[in-house]
């Protein structure tokens, strides 16, 4: 198989986890015989500094040639302090989602056997937590109309049934492979895009009679993916609530830098790591690089369908961590750097 993959390395350690991803990608195009190209383009803080604009056309460009976008971290502490600030660089990431169509994200949040002490939560609690979070990504109040003046500020959350129904298609289609339960979060009682959330996800329940359905107010599933995160099989829900809840929901895992994700359009996918750019780590080969790795995964599974290849990858990465060979947020007694892991990763494919 030949496929070409972009490369968008992004801000702080997204460079170094992205490298590790892509030598791992090389060792199983070698083991299977495929042929991967690798594309690279700016985005983010680096494409300000040197373009003045997050998101280039000549990167797009480079994403529109590729079969799939494998995406570093975005952001540095520079825009955290400046509020004021027009261009930054999130504005990237969020453009690329919607130029790409990318309209479901996808979390899974799973607790490695031999990481379950280094959870916050009891090991009863954590043990064999295993559900998967389906969150819209490109509508909502994160895209809706919004504005401000001196002492007033408005962001408009909105969604169309078809927004709401194409990403519920593939939750429900994704349970269907899995447990066959979703757990449509919302704010029904309160909100009028979760009242349409709520209509428009039963209607189609009804075309997936395999698939059980529930329907949990945002704040008691705050709740219970603390009390009983082994109860979920698929959430979904809209951007917001799910942006909130896949943040909470990767604490129980033990370490954010464990954490895949991938964003998929109708033609177009993009996969991240969720850890973000973290800068105090930058250029120190102290970062996880399992996340990235991990999101190598996602992509070949989802958007090459080399579902063996990804299963070699994640066997590989639980034989790393089952030998106890982690980086610093992992194995805090004996870390090993960023490269070292990754050579370990390569070592067990």
């Amino acid at each position: 198989m030949k496929k070409t993959i972009a490369i968008l390395p992004g801000d702080g350690v997204g460079p170094e986890v992205i490298s590790c991803a892509v030598e791992v990608l090389k060792k199983i195009g070698q083991k299977f015989n495929h042929q991967f190209k690798f594309l690279e383009g700016i985005i983010g803080h680096q494409a300000i500094l040197k373009t003045g604009d997050p998101l280039p056309k000549k990167t797009l460009e480079v994403v529109e040639k590729s079969d799939a976008v494998l995406f570093g971290a975005i952001g540095d502490p520079y825009y955290d302090q400046n509020p004021h600030l027009k261009v930054r660089p999130e504005q990237g990431l969020l453009k690329l989602r919607k130029t790409l169509g990318l309209f479901a994200n996808l979390r899974p949040i799973k607790v490695f056997p031999s990481l379950v002490d280094n959870s916050p939560l009891k090991k009863e609690i954590v043990e064999e937590v295993d559900f998967i979070v389906v969150r819209e990504l490109i509508g909502g109040i994160y895209f809706g109309k919004k504005g401000s003046e001196e002492d007033f500020a408005f962001d408009t959350a909105t969604y169309t049934k078809e927004e709401i129904l194409r990403v519920s298609r593939l939750a429900f289609e994704l349970a269907r492979k899995r447990r066959k339960k979703i757990t449509l979060v919302d704010k029904a009682n309160v909100l009028e895009t979760s009242r349409l959330w709520r209509k428009t996800v039963q209607e189609l329940a009804k075309n997936y009679p395999d698939v059980s359905l529930e329907m949990m107010y945002v704040d008691n599933a705050a709740m219970q993916i603390i009390k009983k995160p082994k109860e979920f099989d698929v959430i979904l829900t809209e951007n917001m609530f799910g942006d909130i809840l896949t943040d909470e929901a990767s604490v129980i895992t033990g370490s954010i830098g464990l954490l895949p994700s991938a964003s998929i359009g109708e033609k177009s996918a993009l996969y991240e790591p969720i850890h973000g750019s973290y800068p105090k780590a930058a250029g120190k080969n102290i970062a996880n690089p399992v996340g990235a790795i991990l999101s190598a995964a996602m992509m070949l599974d989802f958007s090459f369908s080399l579902k063996k290849e990804a299963q070699a990858i994640e066997k590989a990465v639980e034989k790393a961590i089952s030998a106890g060979v982690g980086t610093y947020d992992i194995n805090k007694e004996n870390p090993v750097s960023t490269s070292q892991l990754t050579q370990k990763i390569i070592e067990f494919i």
